[in-house]
């Protein structure tokens, strides 16, 4: 299926700069000292909004000593039932009462280890949008999948099958994730041209199903090995809206010198 690029003609959009903490830190001690340093180098930071995604072990630890601050709370993962029978699971309810604004769902590493299919991920945005919790919806291709040239098909069906049947309304309040899979943890990132050129091709799939403006204000992040000495060539691109951070989000000063970059080009 052929789709029509849109120009680069867009409303300025915010950067959202997002750490997803994964599996770590290891100790409740931990997470606190990276709550307090991240307190600390993100006060100066007035403009690009700012999530951390603590594993749920932290998330209240999080909301508590952030509170009052610019930083947004981020799940990393959800159910789609509310309650129930559904040991190990975390419901969007929850999530809330704990703090959390955000969550993220169909992340690579829930599909690949967790099995989720495209469909799980649509129950999920569902469930997290009737509880007021904003979605970063991750999709990107594997390494066989990108040079089998067949990126572009999996990364429509991934945003077609997540985003069926929703309104625009629920569009207003949703982030998509770009991540390559083969950039994810390995130390390798997609070059701005193949970044740019990705989130291009998904503005315009939500072009062909919404509405221009729906489009024009989707924030789009790139997530794959973000670091500070690469974000602001990334963060440039006038597609990229910002930043799914894996392992320099577990350092305070990493961390800040990517929202820095985001910050300075607002």
């Amino acid at each position: 299926m052929q789709v029509e690029l849109i120009d680069k003609t867009y409303n300025m959009r915010n950067k959202l700069i997002a750490g997803n903490w994964k599996l770590n830190p290891a100790t409740s001690d931990s997470a606190l000292e990276l709550c307090r340093q991240l307190k600390l180098r993100l006060a100066p930071f007035s403009k690009a909004k700012i999530v951390v995604c603590p594993p749920f072990t932290a998330l209240c630890l999080a909301v508590d000593l952030l509170k009052g601050t610019r930083i947004s709370i981020g799940a990393q993962n959800l159910y789609w039932e509310d309650s129930g029978a559904y040991t190990g699971e975390i419901s969007a309810p929850m999530l809330k009462s704990a703090g959390c604004e955000y969550v993220i769902i169909g992340h690579s590493e829930r599909r690949l280890f967790f099995h989720e299919t495209n469909e799980n991920v649509h129950h999920k945005i569902i469930a997290a949008q009737r509880h007021n919790l904003i979605p970063i919806v991750c999709v990107g291709e594997t390494l066989q999948q990108r040079e089998s040239g067949v990126m572009k098909d999996v990364v429509m069906e991934q945003v077609t099958e997540a985003l069926r049947g929703m309104s625009e309304q629920a569009l207003q309040n949703l982030v998509i994730a770009y991540e390559p899979v083969w950039a994810i943890g390995t130390g390798k990132t997609a070059t701005p041209a193949q970044a740019e050129e990705m989130h291009e091709f998904i503005r315009s799939l939500i072009l062909e199903d919404f509405t221009k403006s729906v489009s024009d204000q989707m924030l789009i992040l790139y997530g794959g090995s973000v670091k500070p000495d690469n974000a602001r060539d990334l963060l440039q691109n006038t597609n990229i809206d910002g930043a799914l951070v894996g392992g320099a989000c577990l350092s305070a000063e990493s961390f800040s010198e990517i929202v820095r970059a985001g910050e300075e080009l607002l």
